[in-house]
């Protein structure tokens, strides 16, 4: 009996199970969320990419079939060097693509309104409507260069780097940055959402099951961005009033002060509590106006009035960036350029090099310049 020599594998399957044997120990969080908002948005990735494999796979089969049936050496393959049009062919190659456009479209638009990131949730999970006893949690969150402050309002409490929600609880985020852009995302929760500094953006989430998911910064911010991440620890309803009355016997109070210490740069920080939070401190953020004698900027998205640290300065209307416009009078432009324009009456002046339209006055024709030559 003679025994048959092994077969080496070749790269390729070697490779294949290299790849398999790396995929096996990923958590596809964003395939497989913990929340049924960011569970909406991956049923919409699928359908997507399902849609759009119905013209893909066809065509790169179609390309790999009429490459072996036209091939050089092919004898069964007709010849018709003269066909040029084929009616049930075209409609197959524009109706197809044109129906898949026409689904992609209205998920699109379904999903997006459904999905919109400042739109209260209307439920908790599939059969749990969001009923009048279920309020929102609220949390104001800021993003510092580098880590993340979360406020709780309700609570009066806040934490650096770690964030907490019950489970089955809707959230409601208010966010803004306290320098550059940045990009709040919790796979497990919900969609990524941006911070910009001086506006408040929102989101709504929630989590259905408890958990440890984690939380990052998705938009480049600077030298400590990589370490820009945070825990979010789903628990439950009891849990978490435990945990916020720990968080509350802790000493520190998170007040302007301690705000003006907290944005300043810094990395890898470590999650920290705040036992007291200043109830606006939040709207001086959004407002840019968190250190004394800084005015605060207008049109705050929450419609609070500004915040003035400072009395009305000689001569100044106390509150006029607040009045309407009737309210506010007039005054005299001093900028304004009096008199006639210096090219009104002049069209070669210097005035006029401005203007769209000027006329060139050319200087006469040199006697015989336009006679024609003979010869």
């Amino acid at each position: 009996m003679t025994r048959r020599p092994l077969r080496r594998p070749s790269p390729a399957r070697l490779g294949a199970v290299a790849a398999l044997v790396a995929l096996a120990g990923c958590n596809t969080v964003v395939m497989n969320p913990a929340g049924d908002v960011a569970r909406q948005q991956s049923s919409l990735i699928v359908w997507s990419t399902v849609l759009m494999l119905l013209i893909i796979v066809p065509v790169m089969a179609l390309t790999v079939l009429f490459a072996w049936r036209y091939r050089e050496g092919a004898k069964d393959a007709k010849y018709e060097p003269n066909w040029d049009h084929s009616t049930g062919l075209e409609l197959v190659i524009w109706a197809a693509p044109l129906l898949i456009i026409i689904a992609l479209g209205a998920l699109t638009w379904v999903s997006t309104h459904l999905l919109d990131p400042y739109r209260p949730l209307d439920r908790v999970a599939p059969g749990k409507p969001v009923t009048a006893a279920i309020r929102p949690l609220e949390v104001e969150v800021v993003s510092l260069d580098w880590k993340w402050l979360f406020i709780y309002p309700e609570q009066g409490v806040a934490t650096v780097n770690e964030l907490v929600v019950p489970v089955d609880r809707p959230v409601r985020f208010r966010m803004t940055s306290s320098s550059v852009m940045n990009t709040l995302w919790i796979p497990a929760m919900a969609g990524m959402i941006y911070t910009m500094p001086g506006m408040e953006t929102q989101l709504h989430g929630v989590l259905n099951r408890t958990g440890k998911f984690e939380g990052r910064s998705a938009n480049y911010s600077g030298a400590g961005f990589s370490d820009m991440w945070f825990w979010t620890h789903s628990v439950t309803p009891a849990r978490f009033d435990q945990w916020v009355a720990g968080v509350k016997r802790q000493p520190r109070a998170l007040n302007r002060a301690t705000y003006l210490q907290l944005e300043k740069p810094s990395e890898k920080v470590r999650p920290i509590g705040f036992g007291t939070v200043d109830p606006g401190l939040f709207r001086r953020v959004v407002g840019m106006c968190v250190k004394p004698g800084t005015d605060c900027m207008q049109g705050m998205s929450h419609g609070g009035p500004a915040v003035n640290d400072r009395a009305p300065r000689a001569g100044e209307a106390e509150g006029a960036l607040t009045r309407e416009p009737g309210e506010k009078g007039d005054s005299p432009h001093f900028t304004a350029p009096r008199g006639q324009p210096g090219g009104a009456s002049d069209t070669d002046s210097g005035a006029n090099r401005n203007m769209t339209r000027s006329i060139i006055h050319l200087p006469a024709p040199i006697a015989g310049a336009t006679a024609r030559t003979e010869g």
